[in-house]
């Protein structure tokens, strides 16, 4: 036995070790980026049918093990169309991992600063007079099919502005406004409605409009209700609610100004330390 064991070991090459790393992390990020996801039901799912599989296999079942072949074959194809989306966010996050937003790359950290801070002003009057907004801020996925449902404004980002722009009488107030760097690019934007049921029968359309765009984007998307005033976020499907403008400072900041670490952002510490709503 301990022959055997040391034979096999003086066989492993250093090819190996590289090989057997290499997929390690592969699988390490996938689990990471399916992590609070509807995908990560699904993996537990396709987890259960690949044992029932290998056991139909070991046990030579072989009515059950051709019926799960061709759920298998059948179901990759299904697996692809209905999780299209998470697919799509979670290959854009592998391609703008670590890298800054091309709209932010040129702009200084004071112009970054006064902007965070400026929103939060607009955001704080927003939810003092209960106002309705949602303002998507354009990051590393470029919006252009959405911003050409709205009107361009390419101006500079102010209180007042933007307080224009959702009062309730201006012709712009219907939609989404969407920044681009440090500007206001568009406002009245269309923005695609979550299918998701669980995130709450008593959100309206503005909330699902916030959180559909968070999950074929990287966008993230300030959204203030009308009713109650309360100021939410939504990232990467994610909805948070009933933040303080303090912690929206943070998240702004640690958008504008990152710290380089992605998978420890702010935002990402402030979702693991709240309530959630998905």
């Amino acid at each position: 036995m301990i022959d055997n064991l040391t034979g096999l070991l003086l066989s492993i090459k250093v090819t190996d070790v590289i090989d057997i790393l290499i997929v390690a992390f592969i699988l390490y990020k996938l689990l990471g980026l399916i992590k609070e996801t509807r995908a990560q039901q699904l993996f537990r799912g396709v987890l259960l049918i690949v044992a029932v599989f290998l056991a139909s296999e070991l046990f030579n079942l072989s009515l059950l093990n051709w019926l799960l072949t061709r759920l298998i074959t059948v179901g990759l194809i299904g697996v692809i169309i209905i999780f299209q989306p998470e697919i799509r966010r979670g290959l854009e996050q592998i391609g703008r991992r670590g890298i800054l937003p091309s709209q932010l790359r040129d702009i200084g950290k004071e112009e970054m600063y006064a902007t965070v801070h400026k929103l939060v002003d607009a955001v704080e009057d927003f939810s003092a007079s209960r106002t309705g907004a949602l303002i998507a801020i354009e990051r590393g996925t470029m919006l252009n099919d959405i911003i050409e449902t709205g009107v361009i404004v390419d101006a500079e980002i102010s209180v007042r502005l933007l307080g224009n722009l959702f009062y309730e009488g201006s012709p712009l107030h219907d939609g989404a406004v969407i920044i681009r760097g440090v500007r206001i690019h568009a406002a009245s934007c269309v923005l695609p409605l979550t299918n998701r049921a669980s995130i709450g029968k008593n959100l309206g359309t503005r909330h699902r409009a916030g959180v559909g765009l968070s999950e074929v984007s990287d966008a993230f998307v300030i959204i203030v209700s009308e009713e109650t005033g309360a100021i939410s976020v939504a990232r990467n499907g994610a909805l948070r609610r009933f933040l303080d403008l303090k912690t929206l400072e943070k998240m702004l900041l640690d958008i504008y100004l990152p710290s380089g670490n992605e998978n420890e952002s702010i935002f990402s510490r402030i979702l693991k330390g709240g309530k959630e709503d998905e």
